[in-house]
């Protein structure tokens, strides 16, 4: 460890610097490996079965190989086969530079990690299950069409780019998540087949003219329109570029829209009778086709090759990103969303985003309490929990229940042996623990028989001691030794690793953003709470602060939605 030589944590000395390793060493040393970022999967699973999720990096992450659905897939067969009971994950992944948990729960419903069974654990803030599900269904079904201008003469460039992506899609784009999910399959595509999102790309932007045989329109159909265009184009001043969703508007009582569309697929490259041709491509910034007539030069089928590369190139990965990010800014982040009416649903969606973003804890539960049952279907198989005579309440509540397994004739002197054997090798603080009695079932004697005692009970609690001094008031959860008062106006009544003060009077914590204070600010040097401050109350000691990457006692913390000792 400070030499750079592997040491052993059975070893107890280095061989290279005979530095003598003591147990501060070989725990900074662990809580060092939990910050290490180059981890492509890190995880923690306690012996009761409990776990954390702690991080994955695929690929951009820098992994060469796997990919982030890989490394995913191998952790979640890996807690099968070791028979975890519950993982959490605190999900603050970004990916393509935005906050996937918020991209993926419009385009999914539920956080990238929901595709393999993790759910809504807890939420910051106070948010709640039925709010987190309200915020997703309330931003995603968000109507398209209030965001497209209504008969207005310009078109901004989220516009253009809505109605880019709508002419693109087979079937009809709705809401915002339809248009998240088809440009994310797009950008899964162009990762597997750039070719293939080139094609989509083209197929409304241009059609072959055998295609024409085909069509319901005659010929004099196609040539009233393409000369309607051709009018609309002349109009403009200079070499200015016509946007084919308003060059569509100008011409929308000629024909019908699909003929509309047939004829602006396979416009550019066309020539017109007085030599003028037109020339199409891509909008650089809105990704929008443009439209624009220039002088004849080379034959039809160059320029038109010109256009379908132009056009082609407009589906790149790299744009389809761009994309992707500038749609991300305008329509899901709370802080960039664009400014449309009516305003009361614009606050809804800021207030939906804002949700989404706050819920960063999810959970999955395995479900393997009766795995042994299967394997031995004559065993007694029940869920015990303890609880200690003469001690209050608190070091026992939060313990999750240990499946004890016994043979078919077993006595409660038996049930008490293994609960005490499974609880002693699981917790440190119980390493001393004698179970002692069956509670509801005082005075029973020690050789009954379990399976005649409990009949069909599939649970049982047993109550006990733990002998000689054995420094519990050492052994809390992992938020410290110290006790903590939590009371926020949002409703939170615990810490949930979000950034907190406490007021310099009561002592009692709230988060610095319910209380007007910014992220980006520092934490006041003295601080009230209204509470404090409509009581009249005189202020005194300076504010301290606890920020979500500070833990409340040992210095050290893995914040997780359950607690785990």
């Amino acid at each position: 460890m400070c030499c750079g030589d592997v040491l052993h944590l059975s070893e107890s000395k280095c061989k290279s610097c005979n530095h003598v390793t003591s147990t501060d060493d070989v725990e900074d040393w662990v809580f060092h490996q939990l910050e290490n970022t180059t981890h492509l999967l890190h995880g923690v699973v306690h012996s009761n079965g409990y776990g954390h999720l702690l991080r994955v990096n695929g690929r951009e992450g820098g992994s060469r190989i796997l990919s982030g659905y890989h490394i995913m897939d191998f952790w979640d067969r890996l807690c099968k086969i070791l028979g975890v009971r519950k993982v959490s994950v605190m999900d603050v992944s970004k990916k393509y530079g935005l906050e996937y948990r918020l991209l993926h729960a419009i385009s999914k419903g539920h956080p990238w990690y929901g595709e393999w069974g993790y759910e809504f654990g807890a939420g910051s803030f106070a948010l709640t299950l039925d709010a987190y599900k309200m915020a997703v269904e309330n931003l995603s079904s968000l109507q398209l069409s209030i965001l497209l201008s209504r008969g207005q003469e310009s078109c901004t460039r989220l516009q253009d780019m809505i109605s880019y992506y709508q002419s693109l899609a087979e079937r009809k784009l709705v809401n915002i998540r339809d248009l998240f999910c088809f440009l994310m399959s797009l950008i899964h595509d162009a990762h597997k087949s750039p070719s293939r999102v080139d094609d989509v790309a083209c197929k409304k932007r241009h059609i072959s003219t055998s295609a024409a045989v085909f069509c319901s329109w005659s010929a004099t159909d196609v040539e009233r329109v393409e000369e309607a265009i051709f009018r609309v184009l002349r109009a403009v001043s200079g070499s200015n570029w016509v946007n084919w969703r308003l060059l569509r508007g100008a011409v929308f009582k000629v024909a019908p829209p699909e003929l509309l569309d047939y004829c602006l697929g396979k416009l550019g490259g066309k020539l017109a009778t007085d030599g003028i041709v037109v020339k199409a491509r891509c909008n650089p910034d809105s990704g929008a086709l443009e439209y624009r007539l220039e002088p004849g030069g080379g034959s039809t089928g160059e320029t038109t090759a010109c256009s379908d590369s132009s056009i082609s190139n407009c589906s790149s990965v790299e744009n389809l990103l761009q994309d992707l990010r500038y749609m991300y800014e305008s329509l899901l982040h709370p802080q960039t969303m664009v400014n449309y009416d009516p305003q009361v649903t614009r606050n809804i969606a800021i207030s939906s985003a804002e949700k989404l973003l706050d819920c960063k804890h999810f959970v999955k539960n395995y479900k393997v309490e009766n795995m042994s049952s299967i394997a031995n279907p004559f065993a007694v198989c029940l869920s015990c929990q303890v609880e200690l005579i003469d001690e209050s309440e608190e070091f026992t509540t939060n313990l999750p229940p240990e499946l004890i397994t016994l043979p078919p004739y077993a006595t409660v002197s038996d049930l008490k042996l293994e609960v005490s054997k499974a609880f002693q090798e699981v917790y440190l603080m119980f390493r001393r623990f004698q179970g002692e009695e069956l509670v509801g079932f005082g005075g029973v004697d020690d050789s009954t028989q379990v399976k005649l005692l409990l009949g069909s009970t599939e649970s049982v609690r047993v109550r006990g001691r733990c002998l000689g001094k054995n420094g519990l008031s050492r052994y809390r959860m992992e938020r410290g030794v110290e006790r903590w008062t939590v009371d926020c106006s949002c409703g939170a009544k615990d810490d949930d690793g979000e950034r907190m003060m406490a007021c310099d009077i009561c002592g009692v914590w709230q988060h610095t953003r319910c209380s007007g204070i910014k992220d980006s600010d520092s934490v006041p040097s003295k601080f009230v709470c209204q509470r404090c401050r409509n009581s009249n109350r005189n202020t005194k000691a300076s504010g301290h602060c606890k920020d979500e990457t500070v833990a409340v006692g040992s210095g050290k913390s893995l914040t997780a939605p359950f607690d785990v000792r």
